[in-house]
């Protein structure tokens, strides 16, 4: 969890500012050191270290992690996770993100920093949630409080499966310091082509899969 923002609402102009940002639109790389700059200025650097965890574990380097996964593993039915398979992400909890202008940035620029979900208990525009989505990021929800702080790891097992089974229901495990607690998690109203777009990773992987 690479920030956690509790405000009723959280605009697009929040996760991505304007005015100083402009002479980046075109380096989505640049642009994306702004993220949450205003709001949680050491988001950035949470999100990089995950992206950076990632990159290893793709490399087969996971020496780092295996503490994390052995604390896993000691869930019910998840004794054989391996953490070759499982990819790693960071991701923003927010009461109501994405309201105002119609920014894409406010979801591109997580994703290009390592984001892979957001957890919300509503979303404040489609628009913003339609962003999400075709930047290749999990539109998650969860009901009443959440259980889990900034650097806490949360563990969802079995999301391609959800996906390909339109399942709306997720069970996650926040692995805090001392204890490993559940939530509930769901996916509102995903259409078969935003499954789709999720799976692929973004809407440009699906498009371009589609054309091979």
């Amino acid at each position: 969890m690479a920030s956690k923002i509790l405000d009723e609402v959280t605009t697009t102009d929040e996760l991505i500012p304007s005015g100083e940002t402009s002479s980046f639109r075109s380096n989505p790389v640049g642009l994306a050191e702004f993220t949450l700059s205003r709001r949680d200025p050491d988001y950035v650097g949470r999100s990089k270290a995950t992206a950076t965890l990632e990159k290893q574990r793709l490399a087969g380097e996971v020496s780092e992690l295996e503490p994390v996964f052995a604390r896993i593993r000691t869930i019910a039915g998840q004794e054989t996770t391996d953490p070759l398979a499982t990819g790693i992400g960071s991701m923003i909890y927010a009461v109501k993100p994405g309201d105002g202008s119609a920014r894409e940035q406010a979801a591109s620029c997580q994703r290009v920093i390592g984001g892979l979900a957001n957890i919300a208990q509503e979303y404040a525009t489609k628009r913003y949630r339609s962003n999400v989505i075709n930047w290749g990021m999990l539109p998650l929800q969860m009901a009443g409080e959440p259980g889990f702080d900034v650097g806490d790891y949360i563990y969802i097992p079995g999301v391609r499966t959800a996906l390909d089974q339109c399942a709306t229901t997720l069970k996650g495990y926040v692995i805090h310091d001392d204890e490993i607690t559940e939530i509930s998690l769901y996916l509102e109203s995903l259409t078969a082509e935003e499954r789709e777009i999720i799976k692929a990773g973004s809407l440009i992987n699906f498009n371009k899969n589609r054309q091979m």
